[in-house]
């Protein structure tokens, strides 16, 4: 006898329910904005981490690119050089670093892992820089040490990595983002 398959047909990540259901509300009220489709929406995040130290060593590369499919839960890019540059020993077309974008349903679920898991476990946390914004609406951040993420096993990490994570909005505005990820529970310093 079979068993019954999980229905993931009906499922909504938590964050975006809360987007839906409080922050577009929110937003429509304090901007003015009438048309639903012109309220600001999160469009992707991209996570990145540098390996400098991956010039002497070809395996901590791989490494760090397997922790960060491990957080984003999809495969990684390997990025590399685009110059050399003598003085770091660093050749044109060498690995340097891993990214990932994340979209859709994994975004929305690496948000709520972000906000509610991840940056409370960062030491000495006193919220997210409120000026860390592009001007176009984008909020870029940098996490000291990737093991911050529950996905991650302290133990079994060889070495500690940071990363940045940049979310991308489609906000015309710094303001108009800012009020979106607060509505979206991000903490924010005072």
């Amino acid at each position: 006898m079979a068993e019954a398959a999980l229905d993931m047909s009906n499922y909504e990540p938590r964050m975006r329910a809360l987007y839906r259901d409080v922050a577009v509300p929110k937003i429509k009220e304090d901007f003015g904005i009438t048309n639903q489709m012109l309220v600001p929406r999160v469009e992707k995040i991209v996570l990145n981490m540098g390996i400098g130290e991956a010039v002497a060593d070809s395996k901590k590369i791989q490494s760090a690119a397997d922790d960060l499919s491990k957080i984003a839960g999809q495969k990684v890019i390997i990025t590399r050089a685009r110059n050399s540059i003598a003085t770091f020993k660093l050749r044109e077309g060498m690995p340097v670093g891993a990214r990932v974008t994340l979209r859709k349903t994994r975004m929305w679920e690496f948000i709520d892992r972000l906000v509610t898991i991840a940056l409370p476990r960062v030491r000495d946390f006193r919220g997210l820089n409120p000026k860390s914004f592009d001007g176009r609406g984008n909020f870029a951040m940098g996490i000291k040490e990737h093991i911050v993420f529950p996905e991650i096993n302290y133990d079994q990490v060889d070495e500690i990595w940071g990363m940045d994570v940049v979310v991308c909005t489609t906000a015309q505005n710094d303001d108009e983002a800012r009020a979106l990820l607060t509505a979206l529970n991000f903490p924010f310093r005072q």
